[in-house]
């Protein structure tokens, strides 16, 4: 339940009387806010698919793949989560069908997760839904959701998030 009034502009009003920084504590405070209102709101569109965002990526990252299959190791990496997170989520795909582990063609040591055609038909499905839902961020425009993102991008980099291609196109 939402309080009656917002709590991150009295945080502001609350830190300006105090403190420096109020502006980038409340430019913290909503990108948090913002994560979790989304996050909440993508995982009720998924969950009709059995999936959470952190599946959906998963099944999402296989099924853009040339061979529908990659290295668990490498997986992690693209996902930016602890190994430990990418074991975890590959077994949940798997206890569903929806990925198969095998073995890696030439390196005995190194273990593939593959996407299984029931797997690709749930990512379809699910990202039919995302896409309907302008993945919970329809009340912006084309134009603002590039924006933020460049803002995104930017701040990312600036923390050190590795910046390895060009940033969405216009």
């Amino acid at each position: 339940m939402s309080p009656p009034f917002d709590p991150i502009a009295e945080a502001h009003r609350q830190w300006s009387g105090r403190w420096d920084a109020a502006d980038p504590m409340a430019a913290v405070t909503s990108i948090i806010r913002v994560q979790q209102l989304v996050l909440s709101r993508i995982n009720a569109l998924l969950e009709p698919h059995g999936l959470s965002f952190a599946r959906y990526e998963a099944l999402v990252l296989l099924l853009f793949s040339s061979r529908g299959a990659l290295p668990l190791g490498k997986m992690g990496e693209r996902l930016m989560v602890h190994p430990t997170s990418i074991t975890h989520t590959i077994d949940r795909l798997e206890q569903q069908g929806l990925v198969r582990r095998t073995p890696h063609e030439h390196d005995r040591r190194r273990t593939l997760a593959a996407i299984t055609p029931e797997g690709r038909a749930v990512a379809e499905r699910a990202t039919k839904d995302l896409v309907e839902a302008r993945f919970a961020v329809g009340s912006l425009s084309d134009a603002e959701a590039r924006d933020l993102t460049g803002s995104l991008a930017r701040l990312r980099v600036a923390l050190g998030d590795p910046q390895t291609g060009p940033e969405p196109a216009p």
